[in-house]
């Protein structure tokens, strides 16, 4: 029998980036809650609720960043990855409730809509469209990083796109005096929300149950295996995710009786250079038992 994997820390967070767009974030998360108090504005009140899911977000995000860093340890063989996991989680959870909270809201201010005061909330509209773009720049370059990165981004793309709302809503309210336009662009961010909630969910959801990567299809892996010099049949072919960045994948190898050594090793080297090299997401944790075929077959197959 014999074994073999190989692993990649994977790419850093880069954390001063993410530090800087929280604080920018948190800084009018503020200014925003303020201003909904002022104006009376569902827009204003949603779009800051919005953008204090972006705070703890990125909250989330630098928090994930710190503990992927740390090493293995006996405890937690893998690190602290699926941190990231966890932390979206919890970030659809929130959105999903402030989502429904816009809709219902929205919903009513259509049928009595208050009076709103379109100077001060397109002001405060203008400051959060502000922050937004801020952060985006600030995230801009490292947003291919890895999912975490990628997600923070979003989430702030989408914020801006709430703020714009905003704007576009004291415009209309200014020029038009129609003031169900704060309720519409209430409704309008909080089906920007919902989808995305969605979205985690199922992300979150597909890693802690451990599901395939997505992208990786077993069928073509078994096939490319089996075409390897030595290898006879597979059984036990696992493919997970310890966080979105980290994919593994195992199996028991079943090979030629009487390999030497050498044989062995270079078998393994290739196993694992085809999930590295040959799919569209390169598995670069594998662990492969390689198993003679005289080998007695004393356990239950799962695959």
């Amino acid at each position: 029998m014999g074994a073999g994997h190989s692993h990649d820390a994977g790419q850093g967070t880069p954390r001063r980036r993410l530090l800087i767009a929280f604080s920018i974030t948190l800084t009018f998360f503020v200014i925003e809650v303020v201003g909904s108090v002022i104006t009376g504005s569902l827009a204003l009140l949603v779009d800051a609720a919005h953008m204090l899911t972006d705070v703890i977000g990125l909250a989330l995000a630098v928090t994930a960043a710190h503990l992927m860093n740390r090493p293995p340890s006996n405890r937690h063989t893998w690190g602290l990855r699926r941190a990231e996991v966890l932390g979206a989680l919890a970030q659809s959870s929130l959105l999903l409730a402030v989502g429904i909270f816009a809709l219902i809201e929205g919903v009513r201010r259509l049928l009595e809509p208050p009076e709103i005061a379109s100077g001060s909330l397109l002001f405060f509209g203008i400051v959060g469209l502000a922050a937004n773009i801020a952060s985006l720049l600030v995230l801009m370059g490292g947003r291919q990083r890895n999912l975490n990165m990628r997600a923070a981004f979003l989430e702030v793309a989408n914020d801006a796109l709430g703020s714009v709302g905003v704007i576009v809503s004291a415009i209309l309210i200014a020029t038009l005096g129609w003031y169900r336009a704060d309720a519409v662009a209430g409704i309008l961010i909080a089906l920007l929300i919902i989808p995305r909630t969605v979205i985690l969910l199922r992300a979150s959801g597909s890693v802690l149950l451990e599901a395939t990567p997505p992208g990786l299809d077993l069928i073509d892996v078994r096939t490319h295996l089996l075409d390897l010099d030595h290898v006879v049949e597979i059984h036990d072919l696992h493919a997970s995710q310890v966080s979105t960045d980290l994919p593994t994948l195992s199996a028991h190898i079943v090979v030629d009786d009487g390999l030497s050594p050498e044989e062995s090793a270079a078998l393994l080297t290739s196993l694992q250079q085809c999930v590295a090299e040959h799919f569209p997401v390169s598995i670069e944790h594998s662990t492969f038992q390689l198993e003679p075929r005289s080998h007695p077959e004393e356990h239950v197959t799962h695959g």
